[in-house]
């Protein structure tokens, strides 16, 4: 099996893409956004980093189908999961006084 060889100048954009979300990251943090629009925009940031260190960092991206496909089963679970915490979560008495 051949792998698959990721030049430097690849790993030099993403690293300094990582960066700018950091950036990013903190100067969002140091700001006010109205309503729920804080939480939105750390999030976003937070998964395009989480996705960029996913596929290149940790070469899912030049994986074989069967690592995707259990990759795509640990997100399936991981939403599984959050909503079935959320459902139970939102329907608690006390979130309605």
């Amino acid at each position: 099996m051949s792998e698959h060889i990721v030049s430097v100048r690849i790993y030099f954009i993403i690293f300094l893409t990582l960066v700018v979300g950091t950036a990013l990251t903190v100067w969002a943090g140091f700001r006010d956004f109205p309503g729920p629009l804080n939480t939105i925009i750390a999030l976003t940031i937070a998964s395009i980093k989480a996705t960029l260190v996913v596929l290149y960092f940790m070469h899912l991206r030049y994986s074989s189908r069967l690592v995707w496909i259990v990759f795509a089963s640990a997100l399936f679970w991981l939403a599984l999961l959050f909503a079935l915490t959320f459902s139970d979560y939102w329907t608690r008495g006390w979130l309605t006084q």
